[in-house]
């Protein structure tokens, strides 16, 4: 029986704050826990029908769960009233934790944890006790006596308790970690160490470089395009490396119920009050067991239309609700190393806000990882959902086409570092957490995060399950979007080469020439590509106004900068093309006869990212979603909030209220 079924067919019988617990015997104790194989409902049996403990129980032991767990997702009874019956039941004090952050001896870091690990310690006057919240098999540990405290040294309370307790006297704490851990521990590895005057010679190099192409227009220029053009040919070729190689797949094994992990699904929001209803609806028709499932939805302080679009929604368990602390760099990787913190699952997956996860994803995932123990990190496929609303969504399609179902897996396959997208990311948490979690002051954290986890050693990997998303179809929003992620990759770039030699060990020579490509390659392509139009406009416009004929110089010269921009087209247009069909999408390819326009969009985006690194490195300019015409994220907005009411009202326990901290 689901969860669900409990909402459809068991009415919910809310107990009192208080409740009134008979005190058995020993003998009738001993006969209950000798009869019950979930003795941990010992305490609910004469508050609750027979026949919802019944289903409780067949189902907790079919997931390998506390039965508490299976009642308290299901919305039968609140998480509070459950553990305050059980506190009476074992005779050990219910806390409410309405006390001051001194009660806890804890240092920050370690009290931070608490709330993950369900266990606090206090001092109370001369008595030193432990508080404990009870998650997946506490309860039952408990009231069997399988636990090591001795019942005078403990007491009881619940998770979301012990969670705002945490949220309210460690925030600042909290806040803390999740700006500044990276940069503390690996500092090397944190763009928030990358000065200004490092910024500025690399930019300054640059424009010096172009510059001489241009004035000493001979030899010099044809040097620096010989230069560039044979990069730029490199990068066109590591793509078709990855378009000819073989994406073999996983084999499904399908992880037994009772042996399912806790998988942590972790989103950061920000003004996406319109996507909340559609995302809540997506994550519910994931295919996996909601007790086992951690849903962390992360705010911003100011969001107030999130937020209020929250609290009308109110999901209900699995959905847990954190405002990021006010500290650092307001970024999408700090919000989501804020969740991290108090993650829970033994895997970690990462989602946007407009994203519509195939309902098998986290099976999917937990293949790949159950296959290959040295995999850290999976990556789904990303695929366009509104690619009718503009020629720049059916070109976004594209060349997500080629990235996600071509070149991603084929580097996969080689055992290659892999760039990461932002969204459908799955991890072995700690994993994530030894490697220092996600940079916040990079920008597109992703890709920095997937080449840290290879430097660390660590592989990752991608998955045939498809993650919808929606993409920007109007200019403006485009080359913001562009714009912050050239912004990070040439943040990335610069972070991995301060000591490149270290680099080139850490990844091996393939890893090292890899990066060099996709990063620093796809960024150069970009800010080079107008230089070449620039160069190959000159050479012909000077030939053909020379009275003595072809000049060498600049035939040359026009020969490999057309010969580059050609390469750069065709391999481009290959690589979608060949993802379209794979995607069964080979109609919408006519778009790419408009790859050259693209091309300069991408430019524009590019050297307005250089500017930006050098004025603003750390601005995050924000992507608006919710505003597709032709998707199924518009079809099912109007519809999202219906599927979740009707699947979550019935017996619904109150609302998770997030501490605001900061």
């Amino acid at each position: 029986m689901s969860s669900v079924d409990f909402e459809r067919t068991e009415r919910r019988q809310r107990l009192p704050a208080r409740p009134f617990v008979p005190e058995p015997s020993r003998v009738g104790l001993a006969q209950s826990r000798a009869r019950s194989r979930c003795p941990e409902l010992d305490c609910l049996r004469t508050r609750l029908p027979p026949g919802t403990l019944a289903a409780a129980e067949q189902r907790a032991l079919a997931l390998g769960i506390g039965a508490d767990r299976v009642l308290i997702t299901a919305g039968v009874i609140a998480e509070d009233e459950y553990v305050r019956a059980l506190a009476g039941w074992l005779h050990v004090p219910f806390e409410r934790l309405d006390l001051p952050r001194s009660a806890c001896p804890l240092p920050d870091a370690q009290f931070i944890d608490a709330a993950q690990f369900g266990l606090l310690p206090l001092r109370l006057g001369e008595a030193f006790v432990y508080v404990v919240a009870p998650q997946v098999l506490t309860a039952r540990r408990l009231v069997t006596g399988a636990h090591p405290l001795p019942q005078d040294r403990f007491r009881l309370t619940s998770p979301q308790r012990l969670r705002q307790f945490v949220l309210h006297h460690g925030g600042q704490a909290l806040g803390a970690r999740a700006a500044e851990a990276l940069r503390l521990a690996r500092p090397e590895l944190s763009a928030a160490v990358c000065p200004p005057p490092v910024r500025a010679a690399w930019l300054a190099g640059m424009a010096a470089a172009v510059s001489a192409a241009v004035v000493f227009h001979d030899a010099t220029a044809v040097l620096t395009s010989a230069v560039l053009a044979l990069t730029f040919l490199a990068w066109t070729a590591l793509r078709l490396v990855g378009a000819a190689t073989r994406w073999r797949g996983w084999r499904a094994l399908r992880v037994p119920m009772h042996d399912l992990p806790i998988y942590t699904v972790i989103v950061a929001l920000y003004d996406e009050a319109t996507a909340v209803p559609g995302l809540v609806a997506a994550l519910h028709r994931l295919d996996y067991p909601r007790e086992k499932l951690q849903v962390i939805l992360v705010l911003e302080p100011d969001d107030d239309a999130t937020q209020s679009a929250l609290a009308r929604l109110a999901p209900g368990a699995p959905f847990e609700t954190l405002i990021a602390p006010d500290h650092g760099p307001r970024t999408k990787p700090k919000a989501l190393n804020a969740a991290l913190a108090l993650a829970r699952g033994t895997f970690t997956a990462v989602f946007d806000a407009e994203d519509r996860p195939a309902p098998d994803q986290l099976h999917r995932a937990l293949d790949a990882f159950e296959a290959e123990r040295g995999i850290a990190c999976v990556q789904a496929r990303l695929t366009i959902d509104n690619t009718a609303d503009s020629w720049l969504a059916g070109l976004f399609t594209a060349e997500y086409a080629g990235l996600f179902d071509v070149l991603l897996p084929g580097l996969s396959e080689r055992r290659l570092p892999l760039p990461l997208g932002g969204s459908s990311n799955h991890f072995r948490t700690q994993a994530l957490r030894e490697v220092g979690g996600w940079d916040p002051y990079n920008v597109t954290e992703d890709a920095d995060l997937g080449m840290r986890l290879a430097r660390l050693g660590f592989g990752a990997a991608v998955i045939g399950s498809t993650t919808y998303e929606e993409a920007p179809a109007r200019m403006a929003p485009w080359i913001r979007q562009r714009t912050r992620w050239f912004k990070g990759w040439m943040q990335t770039w610069l972070v991995h080469m301060r000591h490149p030699v270290r680099l080139a060990r850490e990844l091996g020579v393939g890893g090292f020439l890899t990066f060099q490509l996709v990063v620093g390659g796809t960024v150069l392509s970009a800010l080079v590509h107008p230089v070449f139009i620039a160069m190959f406009g000159y050479a012909l416009a000077r030939n053909s106004v020379l009275p003595s004929g072809i000049d060498l110089a600049s035939a040359a010269l026009a020969s490999l900068c057309g010969g580059a921009l050609i390469a750069g087209y065709l391999t481009s247009a290959t690589l979608g093309l060949l993802g379209l069909k794979r995607r069964k999408l080979l109609r919408h390819g006519f778009v790419l006869l408009l790859m050259p326009l693209h091309w300069l969009l991408l430019s524009v985006a590019a050297w307005r990212a250089l500017w930006q690194l050098l004025r603003d490195p750390f601005r995050w300019e924000k992507t608006a979603h919710g505003l597709a015409r032709t998707s199924r994220l518009a079809a099912q907005a109007g519809v999202a909030r219906t599927i979740v009411l009707r699947d979550t009202s019935a017996a619904r326990p109150p609302r998770l209220r997030a501490a605001v901290s900061g």
